[in-house]
């Protein structure tokens, strides 16, 4: 055999060598693309992309730790992770899903009372004016509730009943609202149904001097209607037949 030009030499030597580098570049890309995280690294990750506000970013990488490592402790905290990413979004229904699927699937988890609060709040954001309708209301009492009947000495049980609180005046206020507008249509039995409802299921909320006077107010009403009525039926009875 003869031997071969320099110049083709140097081009097959140069072509191998660019191959074997290509080669051996994609093998190194392929070796990292397949390594997987560590279920540390995922949490850390989407707590940074939590506090820079990135919810959503925060919310996928929770989602992945969960499904890739669902045995793990970490992934426990991940699906409190998901859950806090909704509620800070503003997304309170699917927040209020997130931490009750939590509940439901951990009930003995050291984090239920946060989650139960957690709960209480989503309902309590979505709670509409006074003048509207009150079952978020209702629902966010509930929660607190059940907050504080089931882990009363948790430290959430102050928060919730101070929200309690809250949510409690406001269902008065709406009823107040209510009986303030059939006393304005001179409804007064319907009114006087409204205020005395709010001095039994509301006492102590801020309300109970300005119900305590339209009560007496609405009853002095009410009584002085019934007399005009009988003095009204008592001259028909005594007027002469025609």
């Amino acid at each position: 055999m003869g031997k071969s030009h320099p110049a083709l030499r140097f081009f097959l030597s140069f072509a191998a060598a660019m191959f074997l580098s290509g080669t051996l570049s994609c093998a190194w890309m392929q070796d990292k693309s397949m390594t997987r995280a560590t279920p540390q690294s995922l949490y850390h990750q989407a707590s940074e992309l939590y506090q820079k506000k990135k919810y959503k970013k925060a919310i996928t990488i929770f989602q992945r730790l969960k499904d890739e490592y669902p045995l793990e402790d970490v992934a426990i905290l991940a699906e409190i992770g998901i859950a806090d990413s909704y509620y800070s979004n503003k997304e309170y229904p699917d927040a209020y899903v997130a931490y009750d699927d939590f509940v439901n699937r951990h009930p003995t988890d050291e984090n239920v009372p946060y989650a139960l609060y957690q709960m209480g709040m989503c309902r309590f954001n979505l709670i509409d004016t006074v003048d509207r309708d009150q079952s978020e209301t209702w629902k966010a009492k509930t929660e607190f509730e059940r907050l504080i009947a089931r882990y009363p000495q948790s430290q959430f049980v102050v928060m919730g009943e101070k929200m309690l609180l809250d949510v409690k005046r406001m269902l008065a206020e709406n009823e107040f609202y209510v009986g303030q507008f059939y006393f304005k249509q001179q409804k007064y039995n319907a009114a006087l149904k409204r205020f005395e409802q709010i001095a039994k299921d509301f006492p102590n909320v801020g309300l109970d001097y300005k119900v305590k006077y339209f009560i007496a107010e609405t009853r002095r009403l009410i009584d002085e209607e019934e007399r005009t009525a009988k003095k009204r039926s008592k001259k028909m009875e005594q007027a002469p037949n025609i």
